[in-house]
Formats: structure tokens, sequence, C-alpha cells
């Protein structure tokens, strides 16, 4: 996105990652509209692409080929990327709701979120069968399924419920990976047993008779029973229970039948059909609502029943995208008229596929790689992004006079920004300063330690740490989760237990509404960490600037003889580090649009993750010294705890734990920008050019956004240490090295 910065007037917030939502991302980021924020709510960050499903569970691609990854779609887009579940919506506030999220405000919004199997109609389905959506639970469950049918060494039988095109499809590609699982750990494929269940007489009701019998001949030669012309009427535990009285014995049962809305949409107050899904216009905006849009299979069309499937939630985003987009520009919008006829390709589990069109069927390996290529190059526009070059100018701007003379007061404010400092340029700027002395300062400005701590007579000492920095995620409830993080680690990492903050906050100027929101929903992030940690939350500052910023000034109490410092290491320590290093260079790959979205939630996952635990089991075990990981890297932290302790140290490089994407993003050459800086504790390795060789190289250098704690302890210690680390939810602690004497 190459539009210049401008303060946000808008907010469009699109609800699910669905296919005619991953193309409005896309056509935002080639043509962005100036002060449109788009903000992406969606459960599954692997948004899968139906029509790969049936060859990623056959084997034919790879999990990442069948997933549009929404992260660097997002980020392409301009997009904030918020990964929850919503349950709700509040029209009439403007209000989406989420399970674990504060309400997220809304101008424009948008709603694709899909559809589920309907399991609620028909007794005992919801307990015993398995729905194909939502997909990632389903592949979840499919890998249990492999794992029981490998363990029966293939003696199970299995059924699928519903006949149209995906539970043909899905089912072919299911007797076909399981045979061949079956046979790959040596039980017997033969014996698997499949059966097809459909409710009508026909299977594939909705096309033409030749096409049907296509797939009724390929059944037959695989052995797939076909149980057609009466409806399930109930679900026991290894048996499908017909309405005409018979029985199908099914081991698993997986159901496919007629979609439902999500039940949440009931309370909305929206225009809904009998069933629950959203009546929309012809223009893709709900009925009665000019600011709410929804297309995909949670929509009913205006005049027709679309067929709930991707090609026609595909074919639905440019004309989403168009009329979001003239809803913002004040612009007239367009009907959308979708196509007639689809082209169908079904896939039969064996890279062969028959195609039906204009009522014309056809068949053979080649349209299976017809259908192949479609599909990849469907998939590769939403992971291949083009140059700015090849890129749209910004769009005409938003469209809201009393907004926009809201701004022209603020236009000329100054801004600033935060960042870290590299450890040389601190240590030189901060050298010639001359602190009064003062008998109750116990660690100050001139030792190296996380935090100062203040002598104020009794057993308690007082512990003081600052730290504050600018927003590299979109989420500012998520930042606010990191930033309260990272800035009690300092005590954490002393040995103290956290006890007042006071927040520094820098929001980036705009419309007040938005800086309202966004300060709302970082310090409720914040004050969720701070008060899980029994830190209370009692005042501070906020300030307008450039990028959005939070910090906070901590203070703790610790015992005199439980203070944790950097000094203290004794040759024959075990060194123990309580979480995997990487963050830095997965946010970089992030900001360039380079990391995948599951491992950027996972780096996000462990930022968030509270340091007082593992803290509490290292002080436990003994441990002599600690710091915690942060901006300096592991190398920079390690090297200041080395020089306080007159000791030197073993790493190993093949025991440190990473994040996974990290070596991904390193071999792309993407690194943080404090990165360079950091390399020049290099100097005290004592093999450098034989430790550049090791893929973790780079990591030593890497600046961790609320990294764990680094602490040395007996060796002795160190096992049961990590046992209890791991019991706390540790799991990525891990014995990285040992101390020596400063001499080895």
């Amino acid at each position: 996105m190459f539009a210049p910065a401008s303060p946000v007037v808008k907010d469009v917030v699109l609800v699910g990652a669905g296919h005619a939502h991953v193309g409005v991302l896309r056509a935002f980021g080639m043509a962005p509209v100036p002060g449109a924020r788009l903000t992406l709510i969606s459960r599954e960050l692997h948004t899968p692409y139906s029509g790969m499903l049936p060859g990623l569970i056959a084997g034919d691609y790879a999990f990442d080929e069948a997933h549009v990854d929404t992260a660097p779609l997002a980020r392409f887009a301009g997009a904030r990327l918020f990964g929850d579940e919503v349950t709700g919506i509040d029209p009439e506030a403007r209000l989406v709701l989420c399970r674990d999220r504060p309400p997220v405000p809304f101008d424009l919004l948008s709603i694709d979120i899909g559809s589920t199997p309907n399991t609620t109609e028909v007794p005992g389905a919801a307990e015993h069968a398995i729905p194909v959506k939502p997909i990632d639970g389903f592949l979840k469950r499919f890998e249990a399924v492999k794992q029981r049918v490998i363990a029966a060494r293939g003696v199970a039988r299995v059924a699928l419920v519903g006949a149209g095109a995906g539970g043909v499809e899905l089912l072919l590609s299911l007797e076909r990976r399981l045979r061949k699982e079956v046979a790959a750990s040596g039980g017997d494929p033969a014996a698997l047993a499949f059966t097809l269940v459909s409710g009508p007489a026909e299977i594939l009701p909705a096309f033409p008779p030749a096409f049907r019998d296509r797939f009724r001949r390929i059944l037959a030669a695989r052995g797939i029973a076909i149980a057609a012309g009466s409806p399930v009427a109930r679900v026991e535990a290894g048996c499908l229970v017909l309405a005409d009285g018979n029985r199908i014995a099914a081991d698993e049962i997986f159901w496919t039948t007629q979609a439902r809305p999500a039940p949440w949409l009931a309370a909305t107050g929206l225009s809904l059909d009998a069933r629950g899904f959203l009546r929309v216009d012809d223009c893709l905006r709900v009925e009665g609502r000019d600011a709410i849009f929804a297309a995909g299979d949670t929509i009913v069309f205006p005049g027709r029943d679309l067929p709930r499937s991707g090609v026609y939630a595909v074919r639905a985003g440019p004309p989403l995208a168009d009329n979001i987009r003239r809803a913002l520009t004040g612009a007239k919008l367009r009907p959308w008229r979708p196509q007639r006829d689809a082209m169908y390709l079904v896939s039969t589990g064996e890279r062969r596929a028959v195609g039906a069109r204009n009522g014309l069927t056809f068949e053979g390996a080649w349209v299976w790689r017809w259908k192949d290529r479609i599909d990849r190059t469907f998939m590769r526009r939403f992971a291949e992004f083009p140059t700015r070059a090849d890129m749209t100018p910004p769009a005409s701007p938003i469209a809201d006079a009393a907004a926009l003379a809201e701004l022209s007061t603020l236009a000329m404010r100054c801004g600033g920004c935060g960042a870290k400092v590299g450890a040389t340029v601190l240590s030189r700027a901060l050298g010639a300063l001359r602190p009064p002395e003062r008998a109750d300062i116990v660690v100050g400005l001139g030792q190296p330690d996380d935090a100062a701590i203040i002598d104020e007579g009794g057993p308690m000492l007082a512990v003081h740490s600052v730290d504050y920095f600018r927003s590299s995620i979109d989420d500012p409830w998520i930042f606010g989760k990191i930033a309260a993080s990272h800035a009690l680690g300092d005590l954490f990492a002393m040995g103290a237990e956290p006890r007042t903050a006071l927040a520094i906050a820098t929001l980036p100027y705009g419309l007040e509404s938005k800086v309202e929101a966004d300060l709302s929903a970082m310090m409720a992030g914040a004050n969720d960490v701070l008060r899980a940690a029994g830190c209370a939350l009692v005042g501070g500052h906020t300030s307008e600037g450039a990028e959005l910023s939070l910090g906070f000034a901590v203070n703790g109490r610790v015992a005199r003889e439980a203070i944790l410092r950097k000094a203290g290491l004794r040759p024959g320590d075990a060194l123990i580090l309580t979480k995997p290093l990487g963050s830095g260079v997965l946010l970089a790959a992030d900001a360039r649009g380079q990391a995948r979205a599951r491992d950027v939630q996972a780096a996000i996952a462990g930022m968030i993750g509270s340091n007082g635990p593992a803290a509490r089991i290292l002080r436990a075990h003994g441990a002599r010294a600690a710091t915690d990981v942060t901006g300096f890297g592991l190398a920079g932290h390690l090297l200041e705890m080395l020089r306080a302790s007159g000791a030197g140290a073993d790493l190993w490089l093949d025991r440190l734990p990473l994040l996974d994407g990290v070596l991904r993003a390193t071999g792309m050459g993407i690194f943080s920008s404090l990165q360079p800086q950091n390399l020049r504790a290099r100097r005290a390795i004592r093999d450098p050019e034989r430790a550049m060789t090791h893929p973790a190289w780079p990591v030593l250098f890497d600046p961790q956004t609320a990294g764990g704690i680094l602490a040395g302890l007996p060796s002795a210690n160190a096992a049961a240490a990590l046992a209890d680390l791991a019991a706390a939810g540790c799991a990525g602690a891990a014995v990285i090295g040992r101390v020596t004497d400063a001499g080895d």
C-alpha cells in the first residue's frame, strides 16, 4: 500500500475471511481509499479455499497451498488483522461483539462468515457426526479419524451424509486417502467400507443426468455404497437411522447436509429469511441497513436462490469491494448480476475430475489438471502481490464533510515516535551523566540491571522500571497486552512482585471517536495483563503523535534476600531461557507481508505470556542471576550478565528454542532494524567465524519484545526447573548453555 499516511475517517470492518472478503482485501490493497481503515476479524487466520479442500484431504495439496494466509494479505491491504471469533453485532451502536476482545466499532461493516452443516435438526447428529464446516475444525477431526482408522488396521465403516457436489467430492477424497494410509501402515485397505447417504432419491440432484451417471459409476468402481431416497432421522453411536427405518452401521460419520447460518445472527435485528440467512439487496447491502454489507454462504440474494458454493462467493468479491468503495466515497452503488450458470469441476480424489457447464458433461485427467491450474492461479492472487508500480493510485477521498472539517483543525499538529535505542548508543549517551549519590539507592543508573532498587527501610525493597515503544501490532488491544507484559518483565526478572503502574500513551491524531476507540481497546488489553499480575493501574499520561505508542512506569517490591540481579553467575551454572526467540524477526517479516499468520500469532501469544510464573520457579530452584531478554537480544543481555558476573559461557546454538517461521524469515534476509546495532555484541564471541555458519546465528542478535527470562542456576537443579516450567506452560523453556570461567 503506497497511499500517504492519513488520519482515519471511516472504519471498515470485515467479519470473516471468506472468499469474497479476501477479494475485497486485495482490491483495497491495489487501490486504497485515503482515510479508510480496514479491519479483518476472523477466527480462521489461514482461511481454507473450498475448491482445494478435497485435494488437501486426498493428499494432493499441502496445508499452505490450500489456505489463504491472511497475515500478508492484510498487510498488503493496509488492514488490521484481529484473530477472534465474532459472537454478535450491535447495528445501532455500530459495534462488532467478539468472544475474547472488546467490541470493535465500525462505520461500514461487511459479513462473510460462511455457513455450517446443519446438525441441529437431526437428533444425535451434533453428538455423533463430524461436520465439514468450519473447515479448520474439520481438518483436526479428520486427523483424529485417520489415526483411529489406522489403529483399527482398516477395519472401519465410514459414512458421509449429504450427496451434493461437495459431499461426493469429499467422500471420494476420504476413500482415497484412508485406503492409502491404512496400506502404508500395514493394515488392510480392502477392510474399509464407505457409504454415501442421500435424502433425495438421486445423488447430485442439481446436476444433469449424465453428470450423475458418471459419478454413480465412479462410486461403484471404488466400492462405495449409495443409500438414497430416505433422509437420516436419527444418529446414534455407530449407526445412522433413516426415516424409512433402515439402519446403516458407521464407525465414522461425516456430515455435509444443507447449510445453516451462524446462530448469533438471529439476535442482531438484521433482516433474515425464515432459515436465518441475511437478506441482501442486489448491491449486497443488508436490507434496511445502509452501512452493512454481506456476501457468500450467509446471504439470501433477491430473486434467486444462489448455490452456496465457492464459485459464487469468489465472484461476489469484486462487486462487494466496489460497492464498499462507493459507499465510502459517496458514489452510487452498482447492482451485482450473478452468472446464471456456473461451471463446476468436481474431482474424483484420483487426479481426475468431472466437469459440467451449460448441460455438457466431460471427464478425464485433463479436467483435473485444468481445475488444478484454475485453483492455483486463484490462490497466487493472495500470495503474490504486485509492486507499487503496478498498483492504482489512491482513490478519491472519503465523502464526509463533517469529519474532514474536524481533521482540518488537526493537520498541523506535530508528531513523534518511540523506538529502542541500541546498547552502544545508550551507554555512550548516558556514560557522562552523574546523578547525585543517595544512600537509599541500591541499584541505579550505574548498574546494568533491569530495574532500579530503592531501600525505603524495612525488609522489602522498592523496584522501579519503565518501558515504552511504538506499536508493531495493528491490533491496539493486543498491543496493550504486549506493552504491559513487556514492562512487567523487568520486575519479574529482578525477583519482584508488581504493585502499581503508570501508563504513558501516544495516540495518532485523528477523529475524536477513532482516538477514543483505539485508546479504550489498548488500555483494556493492558489492564487485563496488569490485573492478572496483581498490578494496579493508578494513572498515566497521554499525548498525540505520529504513531501508536505505549509504555508503563511500574513498581514492585522484593525481599532483600530474594533480589535477582545480572551479577552472580558461577562457573558450572546452567543457563536456562524460558521463551523461544525470534519475535523481532517475525514482526519484521510481518511488516513486509512475508510472515505466516500462524507464526505471527504464536509469537504474539509468547509476548503476551507472563514471566511471573517462570521467575518464581527459577527462584525456587536456586537461580543466582537473571535478566529478561528484550531489545538487545540474547547475545547482548547474556553479555551484560557475564560482564557483571566476571564469567564466560558456552552457548549451545543447536539448543536455542526458536519460534516457528524464524529461520524461514532469516533465510529470506529479513531482520529487525535494531539487528545491526545488536550485532556489535559478536565481538565478545570466542569463535564468531565458526558460529556464523549456524542457522541460529542471526537470532542471537534479534531484539525480543516481552521475551523470556534468562537465568543461571546450579546445573543439578536444571532438570527439575525445566519440568516445573513445562508444567507451568513454558513449553519452549530450554537449557541453552553453561557458565564458564572468564578466561575460558
